[in-house]
């Protein structure tokens, strides 16, 4: 019956620090969640566990490291909202990673990112050409957030009074760091032969001058060339 109640009050001990824990991160939503916040939060969960679960740790010292931790990020917290160089620290800050439709390899490889992950966060907010970013910013969060080209901006044909215009392809990449992405190819009904071609007509002599290269909604082929 003793080994029972004291499960009951580590449980009960665990539910009231988890309780804590929300009250600590706030009306965050899970994306809002900073780095710092996300993993003291994986942390305090596992030391809560260990007081459930492990019953051989002293309960007292169990205890006395949840507190001390939930009453260090709620420091850190406090500070955060006081200190803009202690919010960078914990936070993080935007990095831009278009800039004016440009790719920012540097930006990328600081973030140690590829442009293949830039291009699927890209399409996650329906952007599917490059040339239609003026720029794309990497929030502390990891969400990427990005203000269109003015021209390109969502109007809908209707309020134009046009009828829509099929489109030859899917803005797709078809060269990335200099490789080339064959799967694309194919799914372009192009060959290599054809992009050799294209790339010539533009005085592009080698591939791996290439940083990106995408295939246009109209057939045109977008290159940028590396730095």
């Amino acid at each position: 019956m003793t080994d029972i109640l004291a499960i009951y009050f580590r449980v009960a001990f665990g539910f009231i620090i988890l309780l804590i824990l929300v009250r600590v991160i706030g009306n965050k939503q899970l994306g809002q969640l900073n780095v710092f916040t996300y993993i003291s939060g994986i942390v305090i969960g596992s030391m809560v566990s260990d007081i459930i679960l492990h019953r051989d740790i002293p309960f007292l010292f169990s205890i006395l490291g949840v507190v001390l931790w939930v009453i260090l990020a709620i420091c850190v917290e406090l500070v955060s909202l006081k200190s803009v160089k202690i919010r960078e620290l914990f936070d993080g800050q935007p990095i831009i990673l278009v800039k004016k439709g440009k790719i920012l390899r540097h930006a990328l490889k600081k973030e140690r990112l590829n442009i293949d992950d830039l291009t699927m966060m890209l399409r996650t907010n329906n952007v599917f050409s490059i040339l239609d970013v003026d720029y794309a910013i990497l929030e502390p969060n990891g969400d990427l957030s990005v203000l269109k080209k003015q021209e390109k901006e969502t109007i809908t044909l209707k309020d134009m009074n046009l009828a829509p215009k099929q489109q030859s392809y899917i803005p797709t990449a078809i060269i990335t760091d200099g490789r080339i992405i064959t799967k694309n190819l194919h799914e372009l009904n192009i060959n290599e032969t054809w992009l050799d071609d294209a790339l010539n007509n533009i005085n592009v002599k080698s591939r791996m001058d290439v940083l990106y290269a995408e295939m246009q909604a109209d057939g045109q082929l977008h290159v940028q060339m590396r730095d």
